[in-house]
């Protein structure tokens, strides 16, 4: 297995700024484009953890870009081509600073809520007498703040337009582009076996103001899926769900004692776990897209990466 893909630092003319988010490595370039680098490094409880996973950039943009063109119809996004498999390269929004979460089901943080008594979660009701991982009569939109640092808070669309975040007519039309992104992943997802139980979408707004689809979508940091043809039965039994998603990190990091709050310690993670993390990615893109993940090659190595980017960006000078 390859080494993991940490951290970049690519020079060229072209660049003008470097951004470090918790996974990605974000180039602004001077046409006014963005080269988004999608490292190995993984995060959980708004922290990032000692070691990479290898293969997982390549995961998240192989799927992110396949769910960017099928979704083109429903809202325009920001991508525009993907010189390296760890990379895409697009345009340059301004970032709206919510994070549109929609939940299918009663799971993760929803389910953490609910179990500690809370039947409201960011001013939506929640049903009465559910238990863990039931489908919601309709999904629900649930947006957080998106922190530049620190933990995402839950915030409620009313606090969202009190706050002038963005205007009412603005955030209508995120939730209905939600909704619809939504669908469309929870049709494709069962078309492949799998449930799309909860996902976040971001969006910007370009330099005519208007709104598109920026970041990833539908990727397993950014989405939870279940296996369909079990959630019945485990459901029935008071059994676990059956997943793909960056949920098991989370619940491993719990069991070991760390859920990023003050003074708790981020454990150490041994090579098996990253192995298995490395893993379950490539399963969900496999399953997800149908297509075998090939493992070799010199074309995923750090060398060729930067060598990529750079012919890239030679290209747009030229």
């Amino acid at each position: 297995m390859r080494p993991a893909i940490v951290e970049t630092n690519f020079k060229h003319p072209l660049i003008d700024s470097l951004y470090r988010g918790k996974v990605r490595d974000v180039y602004s370039l001077t046409n006014g484009d963005i080269l988004l680098v999608a490292t190995d490094r993984i995060s959980a409880f708004d922290h990032v953890l000692p070691k990479g996973i290898p293969f997982k950039g390549e995961v998240l943009t192989s799927i992110a870009s396949d769910f960017l063109d099928r979704t083109s119809d429903i809202v325009p996004n920001w991508k525009k081509a993907t010189p390296h498999p760890n990379v895409m390269s697009g345009l340059k929004a301004e970032p709206i600073k919510i994070e549109m979460v929609i939940r299918g089901y009663l799971t993760g943080h929803a389910w953490r809520v609910y179990r500690s008594g809370g039947r409201k979660l960011c001013g939506v009701p929640l049903p009465e007498g559910m238990k863990e991982h039931d489908k919601f009569p309709i999904p629900i939109i649930t947006p957080a703040t998106k922190a530049e640092e620190g933990h995402d808070e839950d915030i409620s669309r009313e606090e969202i337009i009190e706050k002038g975040i963005v205007d009412e007519g603005t955030y209508n039309q995120l939730e209905e582009y939600t909704r619809k992104l939504f669908e469309s992943g929870t049709h494709l997802a069962a078309e492949r076996g799998l449930i799309l139980v909860d996902t976040k979408y971001e969006f910007g707004l370009d330099s005519n103001g208007a709104i598109v689809l920026i970041d990833e979508i539908h990727t397993p940091d950014s989405s939870r899926y279940f296996y369909l043809n079990t959630y019945d039965q485990l459901q029935r039994e008071g059994e676990p769900q059956r997943q793909l998603s960056k949920e098991f990190v989370r619940e491993w990091l719990i069991e070991n004692g760390f859920q990023g709050l003050e003074g708790q310690r981020m454990p150490e993670l041994p090579d098996e776990f990253v192995e298995l993390v490395t893993n379950r990615y490539i399963e969900l893109y496999e399953k997800i897209t149908g297509n075998q993940f090939d493992r070799s090659g010199n074309r995923k190595s750090n060398v060729k990466l930067e060598q990529d980017v750079l012919n890239y960006l030679d290209s747009l000078k030229a």
